[in-house]
């Protein structure tokens, strides 16, 4: 089994293409220099609506923006197009599901990153495995509580359409380029989609097959992200057997890792170390009777203070499986391995800890380049456990 392994650039600051290159030069480059110094680092990238209308507006800005990133040993074989907005502005943690699927901004923000993708992707004489397939991860549909205040049935049937017609535009550039690039939709804690099951039903019952689209899970998949299952208290062989039941392809995987508490008291007080003002903590908490009691917040959790294990969405450092009295859910990224087969036909996968510059200082590295080498180091060599190929 050959795959691509990179890392999701959203780790980096950057609301203009200014600024985003800017964060790549000071980091990838860097990362690139440890894990790969004679080769190519694959990357996620990341581009805020602004930057990729940057892109866009000028002719040739696709080409500029793939010759910048060969000529530094950098190539994109996937983009994150779930954050719209400047992704680390700290301006609201809630403001990254907007706008949701029911709004035409995002269907036209997905369009165009494809539109840019497929510009991006190497050549085959550069790097033949990601030449021909590329992928974009986005938002399962909007935030559960907000996108179904505007009216449930009606942002669902548009959202299913707004997909749909993204789904034909993908087609119609592999139609034009021979270049296959999937919409890869990414369960998430508290969203409309927080589970497998709930995607592999909305797919069933909302996108179907047409003239215009017969094979719909070829330019549709899913995104799974293993801390997202982990935080959800959802086994990683259950998510996958859910996908293949239901027929849906599994296009990215996001490795990546949550927190754990047992409930201790030091727990506890080391957990609140992690309660900070920028990103969302989805927070779960499973009692001795098998119930998972969800929060929008670690805040709300420690509100409430239930007993039980609880688990937080907190993207940590996947090669780390303790954080002083505090676990990490790094084993589930095992689970999802062990469950993983080539029938599967994974053939992107991504380490996704955004929020190191969020995490308390005792657990950070010496810059932030070494701490995304070590993660990619560490999935490199469990990969090779077990007899994966890596592309690049």
């Amino acid at each position: 089994m050959t795959l691509t392994l990179g890392y999701c650039t959203n780790v980096h600051a950057g609301g203009t293409l200014n600024e985003t290159l800017a964060s790549l030069e000071k980091h990838a480059c860097a990362v690139r220099a440890i894990v790969a110094p004679r080769g190519l680092l694959p990357i996620g990238l990341w581009l805020s609506a602004s930057a990729a209308q940057e892109v866009t507006d000028d002719p040739d800005g696709a080409k500029r923006l793939r010759e910048w990133l060969i000529s530094r040993g950098l190539v994109v074989f996937t983009m994150n197009g779930f954050p719209y907005h400047n992704f680390h502005a700290g301006l609201g943690k809630k403001r990254v599901y907007e706008p949701h699927w029911a709004d035409v901004r995002r269907a036209l923000y997905t369009m165009q990153l494809a539109d840019i993708l497929v510009q991006l992707l190497p050549d085959a004489a550069t790097a033949p495995h990601l030449a021909e397939e590329g992928s974009i991860s986005t938002l399962p549909l909007g935030w559960r509580e907000s996108f179904t205040q505007q009216s449930s049935g009606a942002s669902i049937g548009m959202a299913a359409t707004q997909i749909e017609q993204v789904a034909r535009h993908l087609r119609a550039i592999e139609d034009r380029t021979g270049v296959c690039i999937h919409l890869d939709i990414e369960p998430e804690p508290g969203c409309m989609f927080d589970r497998a099951q709930h995607l592999v039903d909305f797919l069933g019952q909302c996108v179907k097959p047409s003239p215009a689209l017969p094979d719909p899970s070829r330019h549709i998949r899913a995104c799974h992200d293993i801390c997202h299952s982990a935080v959800m208290f959802e086994p990683q062989r259950e998510a996958l057997e859910t996908y293949r039941k239901g027929g849906v392809r599994v296009g990215k995987v996001q490795v990546s890792s949550a927190i754990e508490c047992d409930g201790s008291e030091a727990g506890f007080r080391m957990l609140r170390n992690f309660d900070e003002p920028k990103f969302l903590h989805q927070t779960m908490v499973l009692d001795g009777r098998g119930t998972v009691q969800p929060f929008d917040d670690l805040g709300d959790a420690f509100d409430h203070a239930p007993d039980g294990t609880w688990r937080s969405h907190f993207h940590v450092p996947i090669d780390l499986d303790e954080l002083g009295p505090l676990r990490t859910t790094q084993r589930e990224i095992d689970s999802f391995l062990a469950a993983m087969t080539p029938d599967d036909g994974i053939r992107h996968m991504e380490v996704e800890t955004y929020a190191w510059n969020a995490l308390p200082m005792d657990f950070r590295r010496d810059s932030l380049a070494r701490g995304i080498a070590d993660e990619l180091l560490w999935i490199r060599e469990r990969l090779a456990r077990r007899g994966t190929t890596l592309a690049c």
